[in-house]
């Protein structure tokens, strides 16, 4: 029987990798974790997930001082923003989420932690700055990149991704932000928000191409009244430099040509794996451009060698990585064949309102061929959004032909920290005359989760069958106002 240095190692220190490391390593085996970069958290907690949402924060923040007066408060003259604070806050919070995921730390979990690039040797062997280790097990969780496309001239133009955007000098007077996705999206709010003009191109006819049309469409509308720019259907014919001014050519749907100009150009238009430099090929593993191919175990053509997170080329979203992380554990540590389920994988982008969902959609639902009723409920509605001055945005619930829930939206304030209690209802199967039942405290936004599935069984509980047997061994004499009456 072969001989190895390590049971499991990973290759990749974000989410996916720090979940198996973790988990593997308090199981008591031998674990190895190497990372590229010279800490440890990934682009979620580096470049990604951590920096977007306190800069995000900040934005709300100053946009909140802003409408002083809309709160009964004076109108406030608000000054200039001075990025090189803001860019201190957010490396603030990611030194403090650093320590949770520091090398000591792991270090006492009891993985051994390595910091260089890795290569395959064979299927079993890695070298890290010549020194060669080897596990029975791999798994490679790499993370992703911001895809860059062959635009003319963008590669020269200076263009910034997400790596560079939260370390800027400066706060930009003007951006032309590249994609209309999640990062695109919160960042054009949140750069206008903060003072920049902010101009967003994209190929798609809808924001958030994943999501429905209607609950796109509410978000723009937001974001169009607080000033972002937005070019749909477009194409980005061209890129060049104009002394300190980017210049973006692009053509809409009708021909017509326009050229946008920003001092900052943000290039966000979707990721890519990371695979280069493992030398998958020369060992067996297959990948392509969306990333390394895995079966639902999360194995990849080596059954030894595992990939998780963006590297596989899944939903690219930290928690689907800490997701993946856990099957390969099940499957690599435990030897059970648990296999992943994305059917009520959620997810929110976090936009102010937020848009966050769970399960199907309208139009997934319609491309799958299911027969689905929708059921929904205004923030506008909603007592204690109201009292926190919160109009925009809804909740749609989706129920199939037999009445099962099989997915939920919320465009609304705080929709993500919403979407818990679905999260909950679905993956433990809870009925919906359950959740109408239980006890809500109030006032509170979560209402909004009782409403929807209240105003669903309304329809059962008022129905006028019901009422007409009441009416038969009660004697209710009926409506005492009204036409009927």
């Amino acid at each position: 029987m072969a001989k190895y240095d390590f049971d499991m190692g990973i290759v990749g220190g974000g989410a996916g990798g720090l979940t198996v490391a973790s988990g593997a390593a308090q199981l008591g085996a031998r674990t190895l974790l190497v990372e590229k970069e010279k800490s440890l958290g990934g682009d979620c907690l580096h470049f990604g997930c951590v920096p977007s949402k306190t800069l995000i924060r900040t934005a709300h923040v100053r946009h909140l001082i802003k409408h002083a007066k809309d709160f009964g408060l004076p109108e406030v003259d608000v000054a200039a923003v001075d990025f090189n604070h803001v860019a201190a806050r957010i490396q603030a919070v990611i030194s403090k989420i650093q320590e949770h995921d520091s090398q000591e730390r792991f270090c006492r979990l009891g993985a051994e932690v390595k910091f260089g690039e890795a290569v395959f040797t064979n299927d079993h062997t890695i070298k890290i700055n010549g020194t060669p280790y080897s596990a029975k097990n791999w798994v490679i969780a790499t993370g992703s990149s911001a895809a860059i496309p062959p635009i003319p001239g963008l590669k020269d133009s200076g263009y910034i991704t997400n790596r560079e955007l939260f370390s800027l000098a400066r706060l930009p007077s003007s951006m032309v932000i590249l994609g209309a996705g999640p990062i695109g999206i919160e960042m054009a709010q949140a750069f206008c928000r903060l003072g920049s003009r902010v101009e967003v191109v994209d190929m798609a006819g809808q924001i958030l191409a994943k999501e429905d049309p209607d609950m796109a469409r509410a978000l723009m509308e937001v974001l169009v009244a607080e000033g972002v720019v937005f070019h749909l259907k477009a194409t980005i014919k061209e890129v060049r430099t104009r002394g300190n001014q980017k210049e973006v050519q692009i053509e809409d749907s009708q021909g017509n040509v326009r050229l946008l100009k920003g001092d900052t150009l943000l290039v966000a238009l979707g990721r890519q794996a990371n695979t280069g430099g493992l030398n998958l090929q020369e060992i067996g593993v297959d990948f392509d451009r969306r990333g390394i191919q895995v079966d639902q175990r999360m194995r990849t053509s080596q059954k030894h060698i595992y990939a998780a997170g963006d590297a596989a080329g899944g939903y690219l979203f930290t928690h689907a990585a800490g997701y993946e992380g856990s099957i390969v554990l099940a499957n690599a540590i435990f030897h059970l064949p648990r296999k992943a389920d994305y059917t009520y994988f959620p997810w929110c982008t976090y936009t102010d309102p937020e848009l966050a969902s769970i399960g199907m959609n309208e139009t997934r639902a319609k491309e799958a061929g299911i027969d689905c009723s929708v059921w929904t409920e205004n923030f506008r509605d909603n007592d204690r959004s109201l009292a926190e001055g919160e109009h925009a945005g809804k909740i749609k619930l989706l129920l199939d032909g037999k009445e099962k829930p099989i997915g939920v939206q919320i465009l609304g304030p705080r929709a993500g920290d919403l979407l818990g209690e679905w999260v909950a209802a679905l993956y433990g199967n809870v009925k919906l005359s359950t959740l109408a039942s239980a006890v809500h405290p109030y006032p509170t936004i979560v209402e909004i989760n009782k409403r929807v599935a209240g105003s669903f069984l309304s329809t059962k509980v008022f129905s006028n069958k019901v009422k007409k047997g009441l009416k038969f061994f009660f004697n209710l004499k009926g409506r005492a106002c009204g036409e009927a009456a």
